[in-house]
C-alpha cells in the first residue's frame, strides 16, 4: 500500500499490552533500569511495526504480506544503488530537498518492514541490509544531519523523516553499526531533541497531534540511546511536565488545540481535524502508552482517562461502519491515497491498540464498536486495508464470541467547539460543516485542498447505510466545487487555494454557528453566511428529526452582479449509475447532459438515495427561486485537488455520473430564500405521502427566525436570529431553541451558537407547574406562560436543558 505521510504507522500498531495502571502521578525513573529494560522495549517497538509471529498460511495475513511486498519490491527495484547517485529514487531528487529526504526515509522503513517480515521477498536479505545501511548513509551525509538548518516545510525536518529513520533504526538495530546509529541519533536530536517545543521556533510550544508524534519520536531515540532521561523525557511530553501540564494531551481545552469536553478536536487553532490529526494523536499517545507500558517508564498520568473517554466522544459519533466522515478530515480530503475509508482504518486500528492496555471497562466498550464497524463495511473491507500488526488484532477480535459487534451509533451531535453538526439514524447519516470567526471554512497549503472553497460553507454530507461509498469513491476529483449540498453560493470563478508553502485557513466573519440538541436525539442548528470575496449574506438554519432534515434559507442578499444558488443535492450515482430521478412522480429523463427547469415542483425522489420535499412557508411567493436539476457526467483528476510533494494526486482522469438539484435565486437577489426536506432512505411512494401530509410545518422563515413545528412529536424548534416570536415560543434575543412536549412532561434546549449574550429568556405557549430538574445554568418561571431563563454566557454555544411538568 502506497500510504501518505502518518497513514503507515499508524495503520501499523501494536499488540497487546499490560494493562496500565492508574496512579496518581508520573511514573519516576530517577535510577537507570537494567540494559534489557531497553532491549525488551526495542523488541516491543519492532513488534509494533511487524506485527510479530503470524499464520504465514493464513490469507488475510498472506494477502497483506502481499501488499506490503508489492510495495516494497517496487521501491527496491527503483532503488538507485550508483556511485554517483544524488537520489536514492529518480523521482525524490535531489535527496537534499526536504520533502524528498522526508519520503525517501519513508521508503526506507517500508523496505525495512519488508526485510523484517516473514513471507516477502525481501525477508532477512543480506542484499537488502547492505543496501539500506549504505542509502540511510547517503540521506544522512547528502540531505538530513546535525550541519543543516531547516528549510522548506519544517514538518519534514522534525516529524517526518526522523519518525521513520527511528523505525528503521528499531527494525535494524542488530545490523546497524555503532557510529551510524550514533549518527542517526545526533541528527534527530537536534531536529526533534523533544516533544514540547518547535525546534525552528523554540517559542512554539508543540501541541495536540505534533506533540504526540514528537514523544514517540524521542522515546525511540531514548530507547535506541539506551538513556533513561530521555526516555522519561518522551513520557513527559504526553503529559506536559516541562509547563505543569499547560499543553498536556491528557487535558481538555478551552481554545486552540486539542480534545474539548464536548468532543471537539481542533488542531491549527481553528480547523475541525478529528479525523486525520486527532487520529493521529490518538494513535500515537495509545502507541506510547503501549510501548511504555510496564516498564520504569510507564504512563500513570491519571488524566490518561481523557485520552480514553475521547473514543466515544469525540470520535464514536464521527466513524460510520469504519468511515470517517469527511467534515472532520480538513485539507485531507484531497488526499487520493487517504480517502475517508482510510483514515478510518486508521482510527479503527488506533482505537484497537488502545483498547489492548485500557481498563477493561473502556476497552470491552471499544472492541464492541470496532467489531460491528469492521463488520459491516463490505464496501471497502477492514482487513484489506491495514497492515499485520492491526490485522492481527482485528481478526482476534472477530472471532471473539464474547464480544459482540456493537449496533450503528444513533443521535444528534452538536459539536460547538468546532462548528460540526452530525445526525445519526440506524439507516443514514447526515454531517454539517459549518463555520465561524472561531472555526475556518477550510484549510489549504502546500499544495493541497486547492478546490476546497465552500467545503465549510453549510456542506451537508448525507451517508446511506446501504452506500458508503458516495464520498469515497472519486467524489472529490469529479464533485463540482461549485455546486456542493447544503451550500449557499455565489458563482464566481476562484483560482486554487493553498498553492504556497504552509498551510493557510479561511474564517468569514460571522458569528452564528452551531445549535442545540433536544433528548440527544433531535437537533436545529444554523449558520450566518458571509461569504469570502462576495457580498453573498444569508441566514441558514437546519431541523434534524427522527426521519428528516429541514432545511431553510432567508436573507439571501448579494449585489456584484452574479448568480447566486443554493445547492440542494449533488449525488454521485458513481461510475456507471443510472438511478432514476422522480419529480412528482414523473420519471426524469436519464440521459446525461440532460437539464431542467422544475417550475412548482412538490417533491422528488433519487432512487438509492432517498425524497426531497419542496414544501410551502411563510414568504414563498416571494422568494424569487426556481428549482433546477441535472444529470451530467463528469471528469477531473485527484492532481486538479493536490500537488503536495507527498500526497500529490494522479494526472489519470477520473468520471463519475453525478444528479444534481439546486435552487436558482437569480442575478444580485434580495432577501431570496429557499425551504426543502431531506427523506433518507425512503421510497417514492413514501416521499410523496409525507409531501401531501407534510407532517413538519415550516412556520417561519424570514429574518428574525426559522422555526417549524411537528405536532405529532410535540416538537416546536426555532432560530432566532433576534428577539422574535414563532410557533408560539417567545424569545428575548438571538439564540437556538428546541421544545418538546408530551403526556410526560415538558423538554427544553437552548444555545446561543453567536456567542453573543448573556442571558436568554424564552417564554413558552403552554402551562408549567413544576420543575423536574434544569441544568445549574437555567432557572424556569412556572405558570400559564412559563419563562424559561438561560445563562448562555461563558457556554461556548453549548446547549442548555430543563425538564419540566
Amino acid at each position: 500500500m502506497d500510504l501518505t505521510r502518518r497513514q503507515t504507522l499508524a495503520l501499523a500498531g501494536v499488540t497487546a499490552a499490560a494493562a496500565i495502571p492508574l496512579v496518581a502521578g508520573i511514573a519516576a525513573a530517577d535510577d537507570a533500569p537494567a540494559s534489557d529494560a531497553f532491549d525488551a522495549l526495542l523488541a516491543r517497538a519492532e513488534e509494533q511495526l511487524t506485527g510479530g509471529a503470524f499464520d504465514t498460511a493464513d490469507p488475510d495475513f498472506t494477502a497483506a504480506v502481499d501488499a506490503l511486498d508489492t510495495q516494497a519490491s517496487a521501491w527496491w527495484q527503483d532503488l538507485d544503488r550508483s556511485a554517483g547517485r544524488k537520489a536514492l529514487w529518480a523521482d525524490l531528487s535531489p535527496a537534499s530537498d526536504p520533502g524528498n529526504f522526508g519520503q525517501s526515509y519513508t521508503r526506507i522503513r517500508t523496505l525495512a518492514t519488508a526485510w523484517a517480515t516473514p513471507g516477502t521477498s525481501l525477508t532477512g536479505s543480506a542484499e537488502v541490509t547492505d543496501t539500506l545501511l549504505a542509502a540511510l548513509r547517503f540521506l544522512n551525509t547528502t540531505g538530513y544531519n546535525p550541519a543543516r538548518g531547516e528549510s522548506g516545510n519544517w514538518w519534514f525536518w522534525e516529524i517526518g523523516a526522523p519518525r521513520a529513520l527511528m523505525d528503521t533504526c528499531v527494525l535494524l538495530r542488530s545490523q546497524l553499526p555503532a557510529a551510524d546509529l550514533t549518527a542517526y541519533l545526533a541528527v534527530v536530536g537536534k531536529f526533534c531533541a523533544n516533544p514540547d517545543r518547535r525546534t525552528n521556533s523554540p517559542s512554539l510550544a508543540e501541541t495536540g497531534a505534533n506533540r504526540a508524534d514528537k514523544a514517540v519520536i524521542v522515546a525511540l531515540r531514548g530507547l535506541l540511546a539506551r538513556d533513561a532521561a530521555i526516555v522519561a523525557l518522551a513520557r513527559d511530553g504526553l503529559s506536559d511536565v516541562r509547563d505543569s501540564g499547560k499543553h498536556s494531551l491528557f487535558a481538555y481545552v478551552k481554545s486552540g488545540d486539542g480534545f474539548y469536553e464536548d468532543g471537539s478536536f481542533i488542531q491549527h487553532d481553528y480547523v475541525a481535524y478529528t479525523g486525520t490529526y486527532g487520529s493521529i494523536l490518538l494513535g500515537s499517545a495509545g502507541q506510547l502508552i503501549a510501548l511504555l507500558a510496564g516498564s520504569d517508564w510507564a504512563v500513570t498520568d491519571p488524566n490518561v482517562s481523557v485520552l480514553y473517554e475521547a473514543v466515544e466522544r469525540t470520535f464514536s459519533p464521527v466513524v460510520l461502519d469504519g468511515l470517517m466522515m469527511d467534515a472532520l478530515r480538513g485539507r485531507a480530503i484531497s488526499r487520493e491515497r487517504a480517502r475517508d475509508y482510510n483514515d478510518g482504518a486508521v482510527t479503527v486500528s488506533n482505537i484497537l491498540q488502545l483498547a489492548a492496555g485500557a481498563p477493561a471497562p473502556y476497552a470491552d466498550r471499544w472492541r464492541a464498536l470496532a467489531k460491528g464497524w469492521v463488520s459491516r463495511n463490505k464496501a471497502n473491507p477492514y482487513t484489506g486495508l491495514v497492515g499485520v500488526p492491526a490485522l492481527a488484532r482485528a481478526k482476534a477480535l472477530l472471532v471473539d464470541a464474547s464480544v459482540p459487534a456493537g449496533e450503528r451509533l444513533t443521535g444528534h451531535f452538536a459539536f460547538a467547539d468546532m462548528d460540526r453538526v452530525v445526525h445519526r439514524r440506524p439507516g443514514w447519516a447526515l454531517a454539517l460543516a459549518l463555520s465561524s470567526k472561531r472555526i475556518s471554512a477550510y484549510e489549504a497549503g502546500n499544495g493541497e485542498n486547492l478546490h476546497g472553497w465552500y467545503t465549510g460553507d453549510g456542506m451537508v454530507y448525507l451517508y446511506d447505510g446501504d452506500d458508503l461509498g458516495q464520498f469515497g469513491d472519486g467524489f472529490w476529483p469529479t464533485v463540482d466545487p461549485y455546486r456542493l449540498p447544503g451550500t449557499t453560493v455565489d458563482t464566481r470563478p476562484r483560482t486554487d487555494l493553498g498553492t504556497a508553502g504552509g498551510t493557510s485557513t479561511f474564517r468569514p466573519k460571522n458569528a452564528v454557528a452551531g445549535g442545540a440538541v433536544l433528548q440527544g436525539r433531535y437537533g436545529a442548528s444554523a449558520m450566518e453566511l458571509i461569504a469570502d470575496g462576495s457580498t453573498l449574506r444569508a441566514r441558514k438554519a437546519w431541523f434534524s428529526l427522527d426521519n428528516a432534515v429541514v432545511a431553510l434559507g432567508t436573507g439571501i442578499t448579494a449585489s456584484d452582479g452574479r448568480t447566486i444558488e443554493t445547492v440542494v443535492e449533488n449525488r454521485s450515482l458513481h461510475a456507471d449509475g443510472t438511478s432514476p430521478l422522480l419529480v412528482d412522480a414523473q420519471r426524469q429523463p436519464d440521459r446525461l447532459g440532460w437539464s431542467e427547469t422544475l417550475s412548482g415542483a412538490g417533491w422528488a425522489h433519487l432512487d438509492g438515495t432517498g425524497g426531497y420535499v419542496f414544501p410551502d412557508y411563510p414568504g414563498r411567493a416571494q422568494a424569487g427561486t426556481s428549482l433546477r436539476a441535472l444529470r451530467e457526467e463528469r471528469t477531473g483528476k485527484w492532481g486538479d485537488l493536490n500537488s503536495g510533494a507527498d500526497t500529490g494526486g494522479d494526472a489519470q482522469p477520473v468520471t463519475r455520473r453525478y444528479v444534481t438539484m439546486w435552487f436558482d435565486h437569480g442575478t444580485s437577489p434580495t432577501d431570496s430564500s429557499y425551504a426543502y426536506v431531506l427523506l433518507p432512505g425512503a421510497s417514492a411512494a413514501s416521499t410523496g405521502a409525507w409531501a401531501q401530509s407534510r407532517p413538519v410545518q415550516i412556520v417561519a422563515n424570514d429574518s428574525t427566525v426559522q422555526a417549524i413545528e411537528v405536532r405529532r412529536l410535540g416538537i416546536v424548534a426555532a432560530h432566532f436570529w433576534g428577539a422574535g416570536s414563532a410557533g408560539g415560543l417567545t424569545s428575548s434575543g438571538p439564540g437556538t431553541v428546541l421544545v418538546r412536549r408530551r403526556d410526560e412532561g415538558i423538554s427544553v434546549a437552548v444555545a446561543d451558537p453567536g456567542r453573543t449574550a448573556t442571558t436568554l429568556t424564552v417564554e413558552l405557549p403552554f402551562p408549567v407547574t413544576s420543575v423536574v430538574r434544569t441544568d445549574d445554568t437555567v432557572t424556569v418561571t412556572p405558570g400559564r406562560r412559563p419563562v424559561v431563563t438561560v445563562k448562555v454566557g461563558g457556554s461556548r454555544g453549548h446547549t442548555h436543558t430543563a425538564e419540566l411538568a
